[in-house]
């Protein structure tokens, strides 16, 4: 799934599950973590979600805060890892968390 955002500014935003996590990205995972942040560089970010279930991702930009919804949808007894690629606009200073619509921590934010 890759969800785009743009604008007249020829926006670079975006996010896509990744399929292949690179190696450098996974040696930083925790798995005890529920949701981290991991930037690789400027304008690149991975956030990674452990959660129950599938989810539904999707990008709100509110000035200088990027949004990220996570929607967890047909819960399952297995925690699985969803790893997504954000590639980031200048303007964005604060990244914010949604979780089912309830503002999130991150547990962890890191760089590479």
């Amino acid at each position: 799934m890759l969800l785009t955002a743009c604008n007249t500014n020829n926006s670079i935003l975006s996010m896509s599950e990744s399929e292949v996590v690179p190696d450098d990205v996974q040696a930083v995972i925790d798995p005890q973590y529920t949701l981290q942040l991991i930037f690789e560089g400027e304008n690149i970010a991975y956030v990674v979600y452990q959660s129950k279930g599938q989810v539904v991702t999707d990008l709100e930009e509110q000035g200088d805060t990027l949004k990220v919804k996570l929607q967890v949808t047909k819960e399952d007894d297995v925690i699985e890892q969803h790893v997504y690629k954000l590639t980031l606009d200048d303007k964005h200073e604060v990244i914010d968390a949604l979780i089912n619509g309830e503002s999130a921590s991150f547990d962890s934010v890191t760089g590479l």
